[in-house]
């Protein structure tokens, strides 16, 4: 994608509300549009990926918290935008209950990968990636890719494509609010939140 058509696509999200300021006058309870109903969400997949230090990452290891899982690349122009919006909700959240987990899906892996984290000042822990991986989760074909994780491990929500900041904010919230006990076995039908352009995830990389 261009950066003039990306732009323009920001552009037209904010005129049509997708993404919107959050404002709160006190404690409130957040019901998150895309957040499927505990008995309605499927068990997110374990894999075993290696971060940038070369140690093993399970994602078991993250059972109990909340969980922003991210397929993104650096060439990805929207994944661009999204990235310091996690970085600041980890930032936000990370003593609540809730990581994010960036899963880097370059070709190249970190020898560009490096680089672009300390560009962005990323502040949670990223894992490189491989297709085995992405078609645990449903081939990921296009980027980004979002998953949000509850305490069970269980997949809450699914954004394909630049989804709306308030979106994500508001799912973590209402997951981040549940009691971990009240969470239920289930399975499920997954959502796709409304979306800006997604970059497939083997397509050339963007201008």
């Amino acid at each position: 994608m261009s950066l003039p058509r990306l732009s323009a696509a920001f552009a037209t999200a904010i005129l049509l509300g997708w993404i919107l300021p959050g404002c709160s006058s006190g404690p409130h309870t957040v019901k998150a549009a895309s957040v499927k109903p505990a008995q309605e969400r499927h068990e997110a997949p374990e894999f075993t990926l290696k971060d940038g230090d070369g140690k093993v990452v399970h994602l078991a290891d993250y059972r109990g918290k909340v969980v922003l899982l991210d397929f993104f690349a650096t060439w990805c122009g929207p994944c661009k935008i999204e990235i310091p919006w996690f970085t600041e909700m980890e930032r936000k959240n990370k003593d609540k209950g809730f990581a994010v987990l960036g899963v880097s899906m370059d070709d190249e892996g970190w020898e560009v990968v490096k680089p672009f984290l300390a560009e962005l000042n990323v502040n949670y822990r990223v894992v490189i990636g491989n297709d085995a991986t992405a078609q645990l989760y449903g081939g990921v074909d296009a980027l980004p890719t979002t998953f949000l994780i509850d305490q069970a491990g269980k997949i809450a929500a699914v954004h394909v494509g630049l989804a709306s900041k308030k979106d994500f904010e508001d799912g973590i919230q209402q997951l981040l609010q549940a009691p971990a006990g009240g969470i239920k076995p289930d399975q499920a039908l997954l959502r796709t939140a409304p979306h800006l352009d997604p970059v497939p995830a083997r397509s050339a990389r963007a201008e």
